[in-house]
């Protein structure tokens, strides 16, 4: 029993992970990019201590040819001087070093193939995983495009039905707003029917008589002669002359 409720407890969880999964592969993505790069760090450890050996044997094959030349050359000095003893101790000696060279030789040959395969393969993984996250990439930026446009469609094919669907209000909301249209125009002209434009006729008629009456009188007070249609005349009439001024003329 409880081995079935872990399974579920696994499997509801699995499906919990796999839904975050789909919803963020940006986040997914991001950390396989990190793993990769924590891989290539470890590799490029296994890779420093591989190439540290080849250092080693290098140097040790150094240290070996160096030591063969001496050999060699003591071999042949004591040897041209008659000493075949010593010679003889050099030359074994010699023996001994030319054969560890040999050994050492082939580990360095074995040992930069190895190194050299490694890289090679380091290089391979890695150019892959970046061909398959670029890849992704490009998958991730196309499925979103595609997931915006098919969102954009349902959208639209929403607002198509919803706008057809409400058809009829927007016939009515027509129908009202042309009524009460009417009915405004209706009652400006019933307003304007009721207004008693004798009276306003009147009153003009009067405000104009009054202010005839009144330029006539300026008019008069100033000697200025009006003509028929009301208009100052270009010469002013004569006043009369008095007595004293008959006299003074006189």
């Amino acid at each position: 029993m409880f081995t079935r409720m872990m399974n579920l407890l696994r499997g509801v969880l699995g499906l919990f992970i796999s839904g975050i999964e789909k919803k963020n592969p940006e986040a997914l993505l991001e950390l396989e990019k990190e793993n990769l790069r924590e891989q290539v760090a470890k590799y490029n450890q296994g890779l420093a201590s591989h190439a540290g050996l080849c250092e080693r044997l290098m140097a040790q094959v150094k240290k070996l040819e160096a030591e063969e030349r001496d050999l060699r050359a003591k071999t042949g000095a004591h040897l041209r001087a008659g000493n075949r003893d010593a010679a003889g101790q050099y030359a074994m000696r010699l023996q001994t070093v030319q054969r560890e060279l040999g050994e050492n030789r082939t580990q360095l040959e074995q040992a930069e193939s190895t190194y050299q395969n490694l890289i090679k393969a380091r290089d391979v993984a890695i150019n892959a995983a970046r061909a398959k996250i670029e890849n992704l990439k490009a998958s991730i930026t196309d499925m979103k495009m595609k997931q915006a446009m098919a969102e954009l469609h349902e959208m639209s094919a929403g607002m198509i039905s919803t706008i057809g669907g409400s058809g009829d209000t927007l016939d009515r909301l027509t129908e009202m707003v042309t009524e009460e249209r009417d009915k405004a125009a209706g009652r400006a002209r019933v307003a304007k029917d009721s207004i008693d434009f004798s009276g306003i006729q009147i009153k003009e008629a009067e405000q104009k008589a009054l202010a005839e009456q009144a330029l006539a009188d300026f008019a008069a007070q100033e000697g200025i002669a009006l003509e028929g249609n009301g208009a100052a005349a270009a010469k002013p009439a004569e006043k009369a002359m008095g007595p004293a001024q008959k006299a003074t003329e006189q």
